[in-house]
């Protein structure tokens, strides 16, 4: 069943456990793979997501940070990251799932989460596909950055969001 901005209750947004990671893993692929087009080719996409993460090698990675999960009918659909220093490090949702409001509920509440920790900023290094939802929120564009990925050129942009003083 997909999602819609009309009816969004029907996804829960939740704190991500380490029982999730294997699933995230999954959504992070299928999103790289599948949903990160066209804004990236097949070389690109098959460069930044060769294969699923190890389970092991993100269990190490997202331990130290908050992780907000987002599921439907108990599967989990989407997820967002953030690191105690306000580094949004993941944000994938499912390709089956992109343009339904998903993304939009784990940003909502990584910034609560973010305002209620005293946070000064958000910033990331954000795919295309993040930078229209983050410019939605108010964030700016510092540079767009180009990186060597397995022999192959990924773009993304360094981008952030001042939240101390905000409402």
């Amino acid at each position: 069943m997909q999602t819609t901005l009309d009816n969004p209750a029907e996804v829960r947004v939740r704190r991500g456990e380490r029982s999730d990671i294997a699933a995230l893993t999954r959504v992070f692929y299928r999103a790289v793979r599948e949903g990160a087009g066209p804004e990236y080719s097949s070389e690109q996409r098959a460069a930044w997501a060769p294969a699923p993460p190890e389970v092991e090698a993100w269990d190490k990675r997202l331990t130290p940070q908050t992780v907000f999960v987002a599921e439907l009918d108990g599967a989990v659909i989407g997820f967002m990251s953030v690191k105690a220093d306000g580094y949004i490090d993941l944000a994938f949702v499912d390709p089956d799932h992109i343009g339904h409001g998903v993304a939009q509920l784990l940003y909502d509440r990584l910034e609560t989460h973010a305002r209620e920790q005293a946070m000064e900023r958000l910033y990331s290094d954000a795919s295309a596909r993040a930078r229209i939802l983050f410019e939605r929120q108010g964030w700016v564009v510092e540079e767009e950055q180009t990186r060597l990925l397995r022999g192959v050129e990924l773009h993304n942009y360094r981008m952030s969001k001042q939240l101390a003083g905000q409402h």
